[in-house]
């Protein structure tokens, strides 16, 4: 009976091990993410960006500002090997809020920033290559605030009492290259 209850005890062990190894590796992609935004912005011109911090404290993922043009982004940034790349509502809530704060800019937007990796995730540890996109977004201020997902063909949807209901948002013109499908 002994040997058995081990037995057990290891493969939650392990199971929690693997879990825990999943959520460091999209958390790392996370933050390469926002600090290749970060540094895109940064050459530009004009431009200045800031990563903001862990989402534990309410902030949006990176604040880029445009003295110049009298420009702010609050932009939520996503990345996967996934077809579509979920955005909570409360992260859209918070970025509104921030643009709302820095009332001082005349062009104020919330950015969803989402890049698909070149490799698609089929299942565990299983792969298949495809084209790297990333697409940046504008939420429309007019728009209920609602938990959102980005396809991999670029189309947003609003997910609402449990369906899809495609929204259109403006596609944003970057001051960077970008890998933008045509």
């Amino acid at each position: 009976m002994r040997s058995r209850t081990l037995t057990i005890s290891k493969l939650s062990k392990k199971t929690i091990t693997n879990n825990q190894k999943a959520a460091k590796t999209r958390r790392q992609r996370g933050y390469q993410w926002e600090d290749t935004l970060v540094k895109r912005f940064n050459t530009s011109s004009d431009w200045k960006a800031f990563r903001l911090g862990s989402p534990s404290i309410a902030l949006p993922d990176v604040l880029a500002v445009n003295t110049e043009d009298s420009t702010i982004f609050t932009i939520e940034a996503k990345s996967g090997t996934s077809t579509s790349l979920p955005v909570p509502y409360d992260q859209i809530e918070r970025c509104l809020e921030w643009i709302k704060t820095f009332d001082i800019y005349k062009k104020r937007h919330v950015l969803l920033a989402f890049k698909f990796l070149s490799k698609k995730r089929l299942g565990v540890g299983k792969y298949e290559s495809r084209e790297l996109r990333e697409f940046y977004k504008i939420w429309d201020e007019k728009l209920e605030i609602t938990d959102c997902v980005c396809t991999y063909e670029g189309k947003i949807y609003a997910k609402v009492d449990g369906s899809r209901k495609e929204i259109h948002l403006k596609e944003c013109k970057m001051p960077f290259k970008t890998k933008q499908p045509k």
